[in-house]
């Protein structure tokens, strides 16, 4: 039986569209069956309509389904990724988090892998701030929190730091962060399937 894995991102110029495809291939090659979906976009029309990059982003995620309570339930393990807003994670993110509430009374969240990945505008723009603060809502939900450490020579040449992968937003990608990002999706796959005892994780 191969792990179920939610991918669920909020992008509003691609950096984290571009992330959580990197990882889905990444975790799919690993052999789990993944679900790639972005959280709703909550913004009033008129504020996206009125940025040619924004609407143009909305318009190119638009096969991409969005996330329900119902897919968190499906999932082994989980793999958020959105951008900083002011330290924080994207209020479209914590819109889709704050649904949530039944999934979590119940506990249907808990005891599932969970990583996450961000970006913001400069390195010093707030991703540790917003990954740490996702990953306080994690625990609250039980849910087992699988970051990636400092356990990939990848992380030391991407300049990622041990919770997450952390991208500056508007920049290439360079292999070693590509790397860096399969790394992360690789190491949540194998500690879930471990997790949900499809799998013992290798030695």
């Amino acid at each position: 039986m191969s792990v179920k894995l939610a991918i669920v991102f909020y992008s509003t110029y691609g950096d984290n569209h571009r992330m959580a495809e990197m990882a889905a291939e990444a975790a799919r090659a690993e052999g789990a069956e993944v679900r790639l979906m972005r959280a709703p976009e909550t913004a009033p029309k008129e504020i996206v309509e009125g940025q040619d990059a924004w609407k143009a982003q909305l318009d190119k995620m638009s096969d991409i389904p969005e996330a329900t309570p119902a897919d968190m339930e499906w999932a082994d393990a989980y793999l958020f990724s959105s951008p900083t807003r002011f330290g924080t994670v994207a209020s479209q993110m914590r819109a889709f988090i704050d649904t949530l509430g039944g999934q979590w009374f119940s506990g249907k969240l808990a005891d599932k892998a969970v990583s996450a990945m961000t970006s913001a505008q400069n390195p010093h723009g707030g991703q540790e701030s917003t990954l740490l603060g996702l990953y306080t809502t994690f625990m609250h939900w039980g849910a087992v929190i699988v970051a990636p450490g400092y356990t990939d020579q990848s992380l030391f040449e991407s300049g990622g730091n041990p919770y997450g992968y952390s991208h500056s937003a508007g920049t290439d990608f360079t292999d070693a962060q590509k790397k860096a990002i399969a790394h992360q999706a690789r190491r949540l796959v194998r500690h879930a399937a471990a997790i949900s005892g499809k799998e013992r994780l290798a030695a």
